[in-house]
């Protein structure tokens, strides 16, 4: 074999090495069109909000590669389905090119919901959206923070801070309404637990002020009243003896003194209420 190429002279095999260099160019070349699908385009069907798997055999139908690259969550739309695609539909674009696909997710995400009260109801409503959530209904109770978040609600019941919710859920709110117009006796608090007070206040529409803390709390539910601000009686102005029974509004507090030791009733005055 090599005798054969030795046995030539030297600028013929120069010639030859020329001439095969440029016939393996030019075969290169004008199979480059071929290799690359040069002028073979396809329009890019629209498979928007179709299921992923429907949208997978559509474009493999029109010869086209898919990868799914990323999943976000819409409540507008059905689960699995795709909310968008890239190249966009009516493209045209080269036969065999990746056509990415973003779905709807299956299941919305959770996230853990905040502690609200206290907030105006503008705050609150901008903290929702920012957490992808949505304000349902609000209703009103006497509160001496008007339009202020006293309750948030899910499903109808008191959801706690922390408490993992679907992204896209609704909550309700209770809102302060202002101080009423009526007024009412001061209740009697003086030798309840706090928790118990809490839940009598809450028949008169009234609120829990300060709570101070007399001694080593180590259970504030179950702590005793010993003292109230405003009490059920003031000193008259007549002089020293003389009682005035106090009057309060829906929607004032009442602020409270607590202790691990229960208070002794002083029997000496009739209770109002």
């Amino acid at each position: 074999m090599f005798k054969f190429i030795t046995s030539k002279p030297l600028w013929v095999n120069i010639v030859t090495g020329i001439g095969l260099v440029i016939i393996l160019i030019l075969l290169f070349f004008g199979l480059l069109d071929w290799i690359t699908g040069h002028g073979q385009y396809e329009k890019v069907p629209s498979v928007t909000n179709q299921n992923v798997d429907a949208a997978r055999q559509t474009l493999k139908a029109k010869g086209f590669s898919v990868e799914v690259l990323d999943s976000v969550y819409e409540n507008s739309v059905a689960g699995l389905s795709v909310v968008k695609q890239s190249p966009e539909a009516d493209a045209l674009v080269k036969h065999g090119r990746t056509i990415y696909l973003t779905i709807n997710r299956a299941a919305p995400p959770q996230v853990e919901m905040p502690n609200l009260v206290g907030f105006s109801i503008r705050s609150a409503q901008m903290y929702l959206q920012s957490l992808g959530l949505k304000m349902g209904d609000t209703s009103y109770r006497p509160d001496i923070a008007r339009n202020a978040v006293l309750e948030q609600r899910y499903n109808g019941d008191v959801i706690k801070l922390g408490t993992k919710i679907p992204v896209g859920s609704s909550i309700s709110f209770v809102l302060g309404s202002g101080v009423g117009n009526g007024d009412m006796l001061v209740p009697d608090l003086i030798g309840l637990t706090l928790s118990a007070a809490k839940n009598r206040l809450q028949t008169f529409n009234l609120n829990i002020g300060s709570i101070v803390a007399m001694g080593d709390i180590k259970d504030s539910s179950n702590s005793f009243i010993v003292k109230q601000t405003p009490g059920v009686y003031s000193d008259g102005a007549a002089g020293a003896g003389e009682k005035t029974i106090n009057r309060i509004r829906q929607g004032q507090v009442i602020d409270v003194y607590i202790s691990a030791i229960a208070p002794v009733i002083d029997t000496t005055l009739t209770n109002p209420n």
